[in-house]
């Protein structure tokens, strides 16, 4: 049962480094395109790409900064994303019709994986 355990938790953790690099990634290739719309949110995406590798490491590391760093990383890119879609971000107005931006949707479904694992992983500790 030990060994079960250890092999979900190994699981647990390669997936929440996996998913919380990837939105890192996506952000990090975003991020040129996105000094077009303001300077401050092509600085944000380059912030996210560093926060979540510092994430993954701290993951990998099993601290609990790491979970809790990838968190606020994947759920405030999940809201960022849905305000940019709804009332828009400042100086940018809102863009209604971007939700379905190939990006936009591989970096909404990481996040929610990412904050889907964490929200599992919390109720197991």
């Amino acid at each position: 049962m030990e060994a079960v355990m250890h092999t979900a938790q190994k699981i647990c953790q390669g997936l929440g480094i996996i998913l919380i690099l990837s939105v890192g990634l996506i952000h990090v290739f975003d991020a040129p395109d996105s000094f077009e719309d303001a300077m401050y949110k092509g600085w944000l995406f380059y912030t996210n790409g560093a926060g979540a590798v510092a994430a993954a490491a701290g993951i990998l590391r099993r601290k609990p900064w790491g979970w809790n760093l990838g968190f606020l990383i994947a759920s405030c890119s999940l809201a960022g994303y849905v305000i940019s879609r709804t009332l828009g971000l400042p100086l940018i107005p809102a863009e209604p019709g971007a939700w379905l931006e190939p990006l936009g949707v591989a970096s909404l479904v990481t996040e929610g994986l990412f904050v889907l694992l964490f929200m599992m992983r919390t109720r197991s500790l």
